[in-house]
């Protein structure tokens, strides 16, 4: 009986408290020029289109954040390569992206660099072709982001890097050229 009610003091209380570890919070928003590629080709394929993604910035220390992130990717062949030629090869993606990332940064005033890396999942439409391989997914697959590049501004509210995800299962990685603007929650003093 004296667990039991324990465990009723503990589940309710639990709602009050706040974790102590989280110093600010705030939502990012980022846009920009979406790319996939094949890992294994003879040419230089890159196909482009859009990507968009809205991230949770939980920040733990001032070089130390937790990002939960949710976003997609549209990315579609030309049917030519990087040089103009026209090829049949494509790496193609069509996902919404979900997952969690680290983003440890330095903590300097206007231009402060990043890395972030995490792992995620991607659910949509796939198609990789090339002399290598011949697939074509739709579904579930599991992906790894990884980004670098530098946030910018007094209080370092604007974002500017490049993105990857590599998608082991499909034999590509999808990326993009973004923008992102962080705008803080009304955080607790």
């Amino acid at each position: 009986m004296r667990k039991t009610l324990i465990l009723l003091i503990i589940v309710l209380t639990s709602n009050f408290v706040e974790a102590q570890f989280i110093k600010e919070k705030s939502i990012n928003a980022q846009i920009g020029y979406g790319l996939s590629a094949p890992n294994n080709s003879y040419e230089e394929i890159v196909d482009d289109g859009f990507f968009a993604q809205g991230e949770l910035v939980l920040k733990v220390t001032s070089w130390v954040e937790l990002r939960p992130y949710a976003g997609f990717i549209f990315t579609s062949s030309n049917g030519k390569d990087l040089n103009d030629n026209p090829t049949d090869e494509k790496a193609e993606s069509k996902a919404f992206l979900l997952g969690g990332k680290v983003r440890l940064r330095a903590p300097i005033p206007w231009v402060a660099p990043y890395v972030e890396f995490g792992i995620g999942t991607s659910i949509g439409k796939f198609r990789t072709l090339t002399a290598f391989d011949d697939i074509d997914k739709s579904g579930l697959i599991y992906h790894i982001p990884f980004s670098f590049g530098l946030e910018l501004g007094k209080n370092n509210n604007v974002d500017l890097g490049f993105a990857y995800y590599l998608q082991p299962s499909v034999e590509q990685y999808a990326g993009a050229f973004a923008v992102g603007i962080t705008f803080p929650l009304n955080n607790k003093k």
